[in-house]
């Protein structure tokens, strides 16, 4: 028996609880004694003889059903309907009423009321009724059914679902006019995403011909789990190309040193070399591809570059903020001269080393100057340099405006991570 069909067993089978409210005791005992109430899948959870009485019962015992005479003192059947209307909206109403008035017919079918049955009682009117009403009430509790296990089943399915929708996004393939809906549908934010970033296991492409398919989706999944836990506390989705690229969706910046941190960490426990690129994304929603397709262009970019240059690019995007970071201090981690790493350094970089330190001080105060109210002084010391005049100097050199500028402008938002880079 499937999960939905154990959940309709369980609801049909269970009584529908109906109360009888009636100033008379013998028309109550009549409709009690006269109905079927097993055969209609249904039981009297309680009875009333008045309109207050009424009310308080069917809050108490949470019924289904009331059978409501129109005529009781204190609280009258239309004012004790409307009343049950607020506190229990999921009560059905039937009206028994000795009074054959069109006004009160027509009030009736204003609130709502399942049926209009007249005094005296018959059986079979009120079994009729009652079984109509059954029928109703049994399709409501499938549609109800119907639904919560399809809500259970999307709850299930987010994580899926969102890294779908992101791959489908950043591919460029999702309907602009439904982004919005679609992050609100997902839970997530509907401001543009503040990075996008890529992860490529260069080994698995170069070995796919001879590597196990249930090996390559494994190490994968591991990468994936790595990366989440280093972004655990971070608003971000992680997604995967079929060609193995893992794609990462941030709404909160991480930290400038994220990239190296990835490649140590799955270097660490895995024993496998990852490249990562993350770009700052400062445009709207509709130009997250374009970023995206920026990311996926330098990390094959990077495929290019020798492992001298990559280890220089990496320390130098994980100690920019370092005043005594030099090209001399570098090549000496590195164990090679400093005429020849910068040598390399502009030969597959086309940039010198102070060129590289100074795009990764500026690219960091353009977040700073964006997300924080920092004073330019405090910005200028964050990232590295000794006084506010030598990083304007830099930042107007690099973004064409200064960074006072840039703050009162809101952001040129233009040509920021291509200067950067």
């Amino acid at each position: 028996m499937t999960a939905l069909a154990a959940t309709e067993t369980g609801n049909l089978g269970k009584r529908y609880r109906v109360l009888i409210a009636d100033d008379e005791p013998i028309i109550r005992e009549g409709i009690r004694d006269s109905t079927d109430w097993t055969a209609l899948g249904m039981e009297v959870a309680g009875e009333a003889e008045d309109g207050e009485e009424a009310l308080e019962l069917a809050t108490a015992l949470g019924v289904d059903i009331i059978l409501v005479d129109m005529n009781m003192p204190f609280l009258n059947g239309i004012d004790l309907i409307r009343r049950l209307q607020v506190d229990c909206p999921n009560c059905r109403c039937v009206i028994v009423s000795g009074h054959d008035e069109f006004a009160y017919a027509q009030e009736a079918v204003r609130l709502g009321v399942e049926d209009y049955i007249l005094k005296p009682v018959q059986a079979d009117q009120l079994y009729s009724a009652l079984a109509r009403l059954r029928q109703r009430l049994d399709e409501e509790r499938k549609r109800t059914a119907y639904v919560r296990q399809a809500a259970d089943q999307i709850e299930r399915n987010i994580p899926l679902l969102r890294q779908r929708f992101c791959l489908e996004w950043l591919e460029g393939q999702a309907e602009e006019k439904k982004l919005t809906e679609q992050l609100s549908f997902l839970r997530l934010p509907s401001a543009p995403p503040v990075q996008i970033g890529i992860v490529r296991w260069p080994a698995a492409e170069a070995r796919q011909t001879i590597m196990r398919e249930n090996d390559r989706q494994l190490f994968l999944f591991a990468v994936e789990n790595i990366i989440s836990e280093l972004l655990t506390d971070l608003s971000h989705v992680l997604f995967r190309e079929p060609n193995g690229l893992i794609g990462i969706c941030l709404w909160q910046a991480a930290s400038a040193d994220m990239e190296s941190t990835i490649e140590q960490s799955v270097s660490s426990a895995l024993n496998i070399a990852v490249h990562v690129h993350m770009e700052t994304h400062m445009g709207t929603l509709k130009e997250a591809p374009d970023t995206y397709r920026e990311c996926r262009e330098v990390i094959y970019g990077q495929a290019r570059l020798s492992p001298l240059v990559r280890r220089a690019r990496q320390l130098i995007q994980e100690d920019y903020t370092d005043r005594n970071l030099t090209l001399e201090s570098l090549a000496s981690r590195l164990q090679v001269s400093a005429v020849y790493l910068s040598r390399v350094l502009k030969k597959e970089l086309n940039d010198s080393f102070v060129t590289l330190v100074t795009h990764a001080r500026i690219r960091k105060a353009v977040q700073l100057l964006d997300s924080t109210s920092l004073p330019v002084h405090r910005i200028a010391e964050h990232v590295g340099y000794d006084t506010q005049h030598y990083f304007s100097t830099a930042f107007k050199k690099t973004m064409g405006i200064s960074p006072v500028q840039y703050r009162k402008g809101g952001g040129t938002r233009e040509g920021v991570s291509s200067e950067c880079e």
